[in-house]
């Protein structure tokens, strides 16, 4: 077992074990509509960017955020901040994204908020950010965070006032650029915004290289496989 470092507890150790894992598995396995960097001098914070999907009026979009994880995380839950300005009704001023699967595991019955909605240690990162762009284009209106952002919103589904979607679309251009600088190629069709999975290439496809299976004559291996040594056999000369 690693020794812990002066100063970790056990639970922040199990808890570092966990985010490496995940990190690992979104690196193997990654999900369309975000992207994933661990800081390397702290496993608890996560740099994270979000696209926008196609078919909305976040297409386009390149929003970055903050993901913090607490010490004895996955048993509670981390939280998001956007790092790239973002009209929604659950997001706060300050960019603290505000959803009910990274609320704590309490009864609270004056939330609104059943229990099952709530954080549990079964959830994760990647079931985390794919909340966060299924709520991009469906907000929760009944508890926001941005209450001007959710009148907004509301009229623009409502009588068609289209002030919530200008500045939506204004922020996204915005963030096109931090993308160009980034040097990330946003998608911006369902064609490359969708993951393909990757296929294993058939054996009989496979270019393998002839040199490495060019057994030389001369070599250890044919003198021992050679039936017609000089050596003794073990059988006698007839």
């Amino acid at each position: 077992m690693e020794a812990m470092r002066p100063g970790t507890s056990s639970t922040s150790v199990s808890a570092m074990r966990a985010l490496a894992m995940e990190l690992k598995g979104l690196q193997q396995s990654p999900m369309e509509g975000f992207v994933v960097k661990a800081n390397e001098d702290d496993l608890f914070s996560w740099d994270v960017a979000i696209f926008g999907p196609p078919g909305t009026i976040y297409e386009g979009g390149y929003f970055k955020a903050l993901v913090r994880f607490p010490s004895n995380y996955p048993y509670a839950p981390p939280s998001v901040r956007f790092l790239s300005k973002l009209w929604h009704p659950n997001v706060y001023e300050n960019g603290d994204l505000c959803i009910s699967i990274l609320h704590p595991p309490v009864d609270d019955p004056h939330s609104g908020e059943l229990p099952c909605e709530r954080w549990n240690p079964t959830q994760n990162v990647r079931t985390i950010l794919l909340s966060v762009i299924s709520l991009l284009n469906e907000p929760n209106t009944s508890s926001p965070a941005n209450v001007d952002a959710s009148v907004s919103y509301r009229k623009w589904k409502e009588s068609n006032d289209d002030e919530y979607a200008r500045i939506v679309r204004k922020q996204v251009d915005l963030t096109k650029q931090q993308a160009e600088e980034d040097g990330v190629t946003v998608p911006t069709t369902i064609e490359e915004y969708c993951i393909k999975e990757k296929k294993e290439e058939p054996l009989d496809t496979l270019d393998f290289d002839e040199d490495y299976y060019d057994y030389d004559d001369d070599s250890d291996y044919d003198d021992d496989c050679d039936g017609n040594d000089d050596e003794d056999s073990g059988q006698g000369e007839n």
